[in-house]
Formats: structure tokens, C-alpha cells, sequence
């Protein structure tokens, strides 16, 4: 993402790959690439993008994905969370099924980005721990 900004009107407060929870109910909901964007500004924040890096630590494989956020628009002093999981339901975005996340049984480290015109860049991490596929808590 290039984006030189300087405005920290864009936060990332909750980024999650695995024991997920809905922001709404407050229920266990299966694991994805989950952020919730905050718009600490005073106008809206549109035209928003992600950028995430896994990277396995034990074999160092990395992949880099980017995702534009259409029809994303986080209105001033709110914030929105955005799903990477395949559906087609609004704030749900494109996942490679295949990627480094859905099949290393190694630990996956996420570096991300969220930027926005006018916002600095946001950053977060997240972390898949050993092992692939969802299990009871």
C-alpha cells in the first residue's frame, strides 16, 4: 500500500485468524481473517484497502494478499469489521482457500495494513498457532 498520510484516522482495533468472535453477538464464529476498522476522524473514511503478509516461522514461506474494501465506508467516530472468508455477504471479502493460513499445520504470523486517502496507514498482527482447522475451545 502506498499511502503517505500522516492522519491516524484509521485504527485497526481487533485482528483475529483464529477462535473468532462475532462483534455483534458475541458468539464463536469460524476462524478468518477478521478486523475491525476504526474512523477516529471527523469525516467519513471510503476508498479503504488491505494488506496482509503470513508468514510460516518454521519454513519462512510467505504470501502477500491485497484487497480493496469496496462499498466500505466507515462513518466519523464509528468502526466496521471486515471478514476474509469467501461468502458474499456485505464486509465479506475474497480468501485464497489454498493459501500458507488454511494449510500449514506450522504457527502463521500476519503483518497488516489498513489504509484509507487522507488516514495514515493502520497496522496490526495476528497469529494461527500449530496445528490447521478449527477446534473446540
Amino acid at each position: 500500500i502506498v499511502n503517505t498520510a500522516t492522519a491516524p484516522t484509521l485504527e485497526i482495533t481487533y485482528s483475529m485468524v483464529e477462535d473468532n468472535v462475532d462483534p455483534a453477538t458475541g458468539k464463536a464464529i469460524d476462524d478468518r481473517l477478521q478486523l475491525t476498522l476504526k474512523n477516529t476522524g471527523t469525516a467519513p473514511l471510503d476508498g479503504l484497502e488491505v494488506y496482509y503478509e503470513m508468514t510460516d516461522v518454521v519454513t519462512g514461506q510467505t504470501e502477500a494478499y491485497y484487497q480493496k474494501l469496496d462499498g466500505i465506508t466507515i462513518p466519523a467516530g464509528q468502526e466496521t469489521t471486515v471478514y476474509f472468508d469467501n461468502t458474499t455477504d456485505p464486509g465479506h471479502f475474497p480468501e485464497n482457500q489454498f493459501s500458507i493460513y488454511r494449510s500449514s499445520t506450522n504457527e502463521v504470523d500476519f503483518a497488516i495494513q489498513a489504509s484509507a486517502p487522507g488516514a495514515k496507514i493502520a497496522t496490526a498482527t495476528a497469529v494461527k498457532a500449530t496445528g490447521t482447522g478449527e477446534k473446540v475451545d
